[in-house]
């Protein structure tokens, strides 16, 4: 099972940015579409954005949409995500997911109003 690892996280300022990365440990990587999902504390984690295997397809969530950007690196077996514009509401461990039961160990996202 591929293994995903999540960094970038930290404290950001209301309206300041942050870029997340999530690495795989596999070549095969670039055969999986990856999605990311977040968790703010004492709530179910929710979708964020995806992105297919080859990258021509993106999807957000509303909430993110015009302020996200999902983008990925299959040579450097890396997923990214762009996060501008932050709101307090962002605030959330941020997770990668393959959505074949292998995820990341997450990441802290602090957005400080």
């Amino acid at each position: 099972q591929v293994q995903l690892v999540e960094s970038g996280g930290g404290l950001v300022q209301a309206g300041g940015s942050l870029r997340l990365s999530c690495l795989a440990s596999e070549r095969t990587f670039n055969t999986y579409n990856i999605d990311w999902f977040r968790q703010p504390s004492g709530k179910e984690r929710e979708f964020v954005a995806s992105i297919s295997y080859s990258g021509r397809i993106t999807a957000y969530a509303d909430s993110v949409k015009g302020r996200f950007t999902i983008s990925r690196d299959n040579a450097k077996n890396t997923v990214y995500l762009q996060m501008n514009k932050v709101k307090p509401e962002d605030t959330a461990v941020y997770y990668c997911t393959n959505g074949l039961g292998s995820w990341g160990q997450g990441t802290q996202v602090t957005v400080s109003s």
